[in-house]
């Protein structure tokens, strides 16, 4: 026996106006052209009928059923989900599905272990006590090198309320590690006690947030990822797409294993990561353990490049005797924004040259320069535009660095 089609077409089309319902022409079409298949002579168009009557009582059945479909599909919104959805979403974004937990009472905890911990990632959910209340680590960590250390971490308290912390008692932890580690926690400090409680409203806006993120292993979410554990400026992170893979650069002078574990985050499959096409001088491999497990992260510690540059400037005006301050008024500006520029951006002449004018705005109208030339060196190397461009290109894997003492203003 062969299983009959459904009567009417419900497609999901989600545009930028959600979901919409059909029209009751359209279900009543739909209606008419599903019971003429089963029955050939079937009218029911004819007013004052019975078969008229029913029909058009099918079809407001119908629509509320299609108004309801919509309303369903058009509510999976943690600001206009219900509360039942809202929690499901909840502990898709968030790990939690009721409001309370960021205003639980919360304690910062440094983890440390022996030399077999370093590169141990401390997972999400951990559960911690001072023998009293539970606390439970929300975002984890890593082992570092060197000190043995993990940066602090937040927990926060499985029990709602308002309560103190002193600092040092939060020295056990519940949850089951790997033996070995020598692994120990403790509160540095005393914990913050729980604010007032949280609103479902606040709650819903939560989840929203956490639900913007972009998703694993794409730039942009490896790039947040880095900056939000490293504190990192975003033009010391590139994410340059290489045959095969990713290469993560990072400039700065921040702990590997801390990098490590913010790609260990970010990525999907560590096994794409790959070094600098440059010089693998600069690969940097840190080997995490997310027990039982452990994984090879590669990254390129990006260089630093120096840069140094002699301004030449002169003007129409022979009596002008301001040129004196140009050294104070363009110096700051100009090295703030080579500074600024991200892993393998080119330098901009035009871009200096509109700086420059804007600094010395206030002692010389810009119309009154006859000269601006700016001699740029990278690494006490001269390095001149780009043919045909004002781009002047450095290491694509490095950044750059530059001091107002660097830059020279001279008039000539």
């Amino acid at each position: 026996m062969s299983t009959p089609s459904p009567f009417f077409s419900f497609p999901i089309v989600i545009t930028e106006t959600g979901l919409q319902p059909q029209s009751p022409a359209s279900l009543l079409s739909q209606l008419t052209a599903a019971v003429t298949a089963q029955v050939p002579d079937f009218t029911n168009n004819l007013p004052g009928t019975l078969i008229e009557d029913i029909s058009s009582t099918d079809v407001a059945a119908i629509a509320l059923c299609d108004q309801a479909r919509v309303e369903l599909v058009n509510s999976l919104t943690p600001l206009g989900a219900n509360i039942f959805l809202l929690q499901q979403l909840a502990q898709i974004y968030l790990g939690q599905s009721q409001p309370g937990a960021a205003s639980n009472t919360s304690v910062q905890v440094v983890f440390t272990g022996n030399s077999s911990a370093v590169g141990y990632v401390i997972p999400n959910g951990l559960i911690l006590t001072d023998g009293n209340y539970a606390y439970q680590v929300q975002v984890g960590g890593v082992i570092q090198s060197g000190t043995f250390q993990s940066q602090p971490i937040t927990a926060i308290a499985m029990t709602a309320g308002t309560f103190g912390v002193a600092a040092n008692t939060v020295t056990t932890i519940q949850s089951s590690v790997p033996t070995g580690l020598g692994l120990t926690v403790t509160n540095p400090s005393a914990g913050t006690p729980g604010g007032t409680v949280e609103t479902w409203y606040a709650f819903r806006q939560r989840v929203i947030q956490a639900g913007l993120a972009v998703c694993v292993s794409a730039p942009q979410f490896i790039k947040t990822m880095l900056g939000a554990i490293l504190g990192a400026q975003s033009n010391l992170i590139s994410v340059q797409q290489a045959s095969g893979g990713l290469r993560i650069v990072v400039g700065g002078s921040y702990n590997s294993y801390l990098i490590a574990y913010a790609i260990f985050s970010a990525v999907g499959n560590p096994g794409l990561l790959v070094g600098s096409a440059i010089n693998s001088g600069r690969n940097v491999t840190v080997s995490l353990n997310n027990y039982p497990d452990n994984y090879n992260i590669e990254f390129v510690a990006a260089p630093v490049q120096v840069i140094t540059m002699t301004i030449t400037w002169n003007t129409v005006l022979s009596s002008f005797t301001g040129g004196a301050a140009f050294p104070s008024l363009v110096q700051a500006p100009l090295a703030a924004y080579i500074n600024s520029l991200g892993i393998g951006q080119p330098i901009n002449v035009l871009e200096m040259n509109e700086i420059f004018q804007q600094a010395v705005e206030s002692s010389l109208d810009s119309s009154l320069l006859t000269r601006l030339v700016f001699a740029v060196s990278i690494n006490g190397t001269p390095t001149s535009p780009g043919a045909g461009t004002y781009a002047v290109s450095g290491d694509p894997e490095s950044s750059f660095s530059c001091l107002t003492t660097g830059i020279t203003v001279v008039q000539g």
